[in-house]
């Protein structure tokens, strides 16, 4: 089944691909978009795209060209555990690569900030998952000074034009992987303020959900308005054609869901992803095979 025209259009509004005058303020965490659809209409549209995703990643699988490399970058109780699980449910476990990124190890502090995720990108042919990535970098590392005076760092790089240097350094390495045939998506899932704030309620009410809270997510509350500049500064700096933002509005979990979703399948669809054909020769080889069998 295809997208409904005003779903393209949303995943559409979502899209940046030129920061110049970006601004996170330009986009609700409540918009509908004028969809004029309810949660269980969102489920169904959502299945479709699952099953759509999945039938790409065969193909993407069977071509053994391109990769592709969703990153998931979100304030805490965004909903990217919940998005990342339903958006690839029906995807083939063995060609999926899902990598979530705490905080850095010693060994990986010893290494420059891009090593850690390098060596997790994903083969041709596979799909990788990142839940936070390299732009933790000049998000927390930015807004927690004690971060980054605890990294083993010459002194004399360490100084305000870190921040545009790292993301200087993150477009060209976006550049280059988009080079090498890595088809990147990126979903910053946009959430506002007072959702997040019942959502961390829900965390201390419900004893299920209790090992999700951590004190640190009131820390971060506190450094809301801090956050949202660094993400501003940081979509800004590194959206690109070739390295697409998607800025999705995170207040409805079924809404986020879908929109992430049908951007999936929709830029995995514009691969024009084929199964690989034989020549003629390598075809009368299969069919003495048939002979053979029968």
């Amino acid at each position: 089944m295809t997208q409904p025209k005003p779903l393209r259009q949303f995943v559409a509004a979502c899209r940046v691909t030129d920061g110049t005058a970006f601004s996170l303020a330009g986009h609700r965490t409540d918009d509908d978009g004028g969809l004029g659809m309810d949660k269980q209409a969102g489920g169904e549209a959502l299945k479709d795209a699952v099953s759509r995703i999945s039938d790409q990643q065969e193909r993407l699988y069977a071509d053994a060209r391109w990769s592709v490399l969703c990153i998931f970058q979100a304030m805490d109780a965004a909903g990217k555990d919940g998005a990342i699980k339903h958006v690839f449910s029906g995807v083939n476990p063995q060609g999926v690569q899902v990598e979530p990124f705490s905080a850095p190890s010693t060994r990986e502090r010893a290494h420059d900030f891009l090593w850690r995720h390098a060596i997790a990108m994903p083969r041709r042919g596979h799909i990788g998952v990142h839940n936070r990535s390299w732009y933790e970098e000049v998000l927390v590392a930015r807004v927690q000074p004690s971060i980054l005076r605890a990294a083993p760092l010459p002194p004399a790089l360490v100084g305000p034009q870190i921040w545009a240097e790292r993301l200087e350094d993150i477009a060209a390495h976006e550049r280059y992987l988009a080079r090498q045939g890595v088809l990147i998506l990126k979903f910053f899932l946009h959430l506002g303020e007072q959702e997040q704030r019942e959502r961390l309620v829900a965390r201390i009410d419900e004893p299920a959900k209790n090992w999700k809270f951590q004190a640190g997510d009131l820390a971060d509350r506190d450094r809301w308005s801090d956050y949202m500049a660094a993400y501003d500064e940081a979509i800004r700096a590194t959206a690109a054609p070739h390295a697409p933002w998607f800025v999705v509005p995170a207040d409805r979990k079924w809404l986020a869901r879908l929109l992430v979703a049908e951007a999936v399948a929709g830029a995995m669809e514009s691969l024009d992803l084929q199964f690989p054909s034989l020549d003629p020769s390598a075809r009368s080889s299969l069919l003495r095979a048939r002979d053979a069998l029968a």
